[in-house]
C-alpha cells in the first residue's frame, strides 16, 4: 500500500478529491490538508485521513511529512501559497516525487528538480476542448507517454484508406491497433478492410502520426498513399537498350509530375559509360534522386532491397522486365504501372474488366483516384459468356464510389470478350488486381475466361497492377 499526500483548496481541488474517493479500491492510504473541511467532500472513505491548517507553516508541515509518502499532489488556487508549499515540501524531504498543478503558467525550469512533474491545468482545458473540433486529431493524454504516441481518427468518405486492407497499408514507425466500427471493436487482421466512418486508435511516434493523419483526412488525389508516397524506377543498363531507358524515365517523369508523389527515385544498375548515362544523370534534384550502383546487378534483389529500405509508393516497369520478374514485383506488395507502347500522353480512358468482382471492389478507391489525378474517362466491361450471373453488386459499388468521388462510370455489358475489342486500343489504361493469377498465369491461361490470367492479351497497352491482400 502506498502513501499518497494530497494538499487541496478550491472548486478544482473538490472535484478531484470526489473523483479519486469514487474511484480508490483501497489499495493506496490517503492523506489530505486542507485550508477548510468545505473542500473535503462528504463521503470519506476509512484509508482517507484529513488534517486543516495552512500548508505554509514549514513546522505544521514537518509534523505530517515525518510519514514516509510515496507521492505528494499539491492542488491549490492561490500561486503563492502553491509555491511556498512546494518549497515547504521540498526542504523537508528532497528525494519524495511531487506532482505539481500549475494554473499559472509558471516558469520553473530554473529549478532543477528531477522529481517535479508539473502539470498545467491550462494545457490540458484547451488540448480537451480542441478535441471537440471537427477534423482533427484527438490524442490520448492519461495513458502511455501523453506525448501524442496514440491517436484516433476516422476515416472520412472518399479518403485514400478506405476501402484498402491493413496488410496493403505500410505502417513504418506506426501501426494501426485497434478499428471501431458501428460501436464494435474490430482487432487488426491483414484482410480487415477499412471503411468510411471507420474510427482508427494508432499508435507510433508523434510526428508520424500527425503525418499520418493528415493523410487520411485527405481525400482523392493521394495515389501513390497509402502504399507509400513515391515513384520508383529500375533502370538496368545490360538488359535495356536507350530508346527503352528514354520511354521508362519519360513516363516515370510524367507519372510523377500528375500524380501526388512526394519523389521519383531511379536506380541505375550496371552502369555503363554512354550518354544515356550521363542523362540520367541530369536529371538529379531535389525531387528526382538518381542512384548508381556500380555492385549489385541482380535486379531482383535490389528491387528487393530498395522496396524496404524507402518509402515507395509505386513501381513504374517495362513489360519486358515485368514478364522477367512478375513474382519479385508481387512479393513487394507494392502496385506497378506497366508502360505501354503508344505513350503516356496518348491515354484517355481507363478501363476496368470485371473477373472477379470482389478483388475488384477492394481497390475501388484506388482506381478512382488513379483515374481522376491522370482525367482518365472509366469504364467498366462487365463480362458474362453464359449469361448466368450478373454483376449487378460490382455495378452498384462503382455507382456509389462514382457519387462519392464526384466521376461518372460508363458500364458495359458485353457477351463477347472485350479484350478482343481492346487489344488494339492504344488509349486505355487498364486496371488489375495484382493477385497470384497474375504471376502463375502461363501458356494454358489462353484457354481461361479469367481476366487476370488473361492480362498479357493487353501486354502493349499500359497496365496498373494493383495488390490484393498484400
Amino acid at each position: 500500500m502506498k502513501k499518497i499526500l494530497i494538499i487541496a483548496d478550491g472548486i478544482l481541488a473538490k472535484q478531484f478529491l470526489e473523483r479519486v474517493m469514487e474511484s480508490e479500491a483501497g489499495e493506496n492510504s490517503y492523506t489530505i490538508i486542507t485550508y477548510k473541511e468545505d473542500t473535503l467532500p462528504k463521503k470519506r472513505p476509512e484509508n482517507f485521513k484529513f488534517f486543516e491548517f495552512d500548508p505554509t507553516s514549514l513546522d505544521k508541515l514537518s509534523v505530517i511529512l515525518n510519514e514516509q509518502f510515496f507521492q505528494v499532489m499539491i492542488l491549490l488556487s492561490n500561486e503563492l501559497d502553491a509555491m511556498s508549499t512546494y518549497k515547504n515540501v521540498r526542504r523537508i524531504d528532497n528525494k519524495v516525487r511531487i506532482v505539481f498543478m500549475d494554473r499559472w503558467d509558471l516558469d520553473l525550469e530554473e529549478i532543477d528538480d528531477k522529481r517535479l512533474l508539473l502539470v498545467n491545468s491550462r494545457d490540458i482545458l484547451a488540448s480537451r476542448f480542441k478535441d471537440h473540433l471537427p477534423n482533427m486529431p484527438i490524442v490520448a493524454q492519461n495513458i502511455g507517454l501523453g506525448i501524442g504516441e496514440i491517436m484516433e481518427v476516422s476515416v472520412p468518405v472518399g479518403s485514400s484508406y478506405a476501402y484498402r486492407h491493413l496488410a496493403s497499408i505500410v505502417q513504418s514507425k506506426w501501426r494501426i491497433a485497434a478499428v471501431y466500427r458501428s460501436n464494435t471493436l474490430l482487432l487488426p487482421r491483414p484482410t480487415l478492410m477499412l471503411l468510411p466512418n471507420d474510427l482508427l486508435l494508432m499508435i507510433g511516434e508523434p510526428h508520424v502520426l500527425q503525418s499520418v493523419f493528415r493523410s487520411i483526412k485527405k481525400e482523392q488525389g493521394q495515389f501513390p498513399s497509402p502504399f507509400g508516397s513515391s515513384i520508383y524506377c529500375l533502370v538496368d543498363m545490360l538488359e535495356m537498350d536507350e530508346e527503352e531507358i528514354d520511354l521508362l524515365l519519360n513516363d516515370a517523369l510524367l507519372l510523377h509530375s500528375k500524380l501526388n508523389s512526394n519523389k521519383l527515385h531511379v536506380k541505375i544498375i550496371n552502369p555503363t559509360y554512354s550518354k544515356i548515362l550521363e542523362k540520367l544523370k541530369s536529371y538529379h534534384n531535389h525531387h528526382i534522386n538518381v542512384m548508381i550502383d556500380y555492385f549489385k546487378t541482380n535486379p531482383r534483389a535490389v528491387l528487393k532491397e530498395d522496396t524496404e529500405e524507402m518509402d515507395i509508393g509505386l513501381i513504374v516497369v517495362m513489360n519486358t522486365f515485368f514478364q522477367k520478374n512478375k513474382r519479385a514485383l508481387f512479393r513487394t506488395k507494392l502496385p506497378v504501372f506497366k508502360i505501354g507502347k503508344k505513350g503516356f500522353l496518348a491515354l484517355s480512358e481507363g478501363v476496368v474488366l470485371s473477373s472477379d468482382a470482389h478483388d475488384i471492389e477492394q481497390e475501388s478507391s484506388v482506381i478512382f483516384d488513379v483515374s481522376a489525378q491522370l482525367s482518365l474517362h472509366l469504364k467498366l466491361y462487365t463480362y458474362e459468356p453464359d449469361q448466368e450471373r450478373k454483376e449487378t453488386s460490382l455495378m452498384e459499388h462503382f455507382d456509389n464510389l462514382s457519387k462519392i468521388f464526384g466521376r461518372e462510370v460508363e458500364v458495359i455489358q458485353s457477351e463477347k470478350n472485350p479484350l478482343l475489342k481492346l487489344k488494339h486500343k492504344d488509349t486505355i489504361l487498364q486496371f488489375l488486381p495484382f493477385t497470384s493469377k497474375i504471376v502463375e498465369s502461363n501458356f494454358f491461361s489462353i484457354f481461361s475466361t479469367d481476366m487476370e490470367k488473361l492480362h498479357f492479351k493487353l501486354a502493349d497497352n499500359y497496365q496498373l497492377f494493383i495488390p490484393v491482400n498484400a
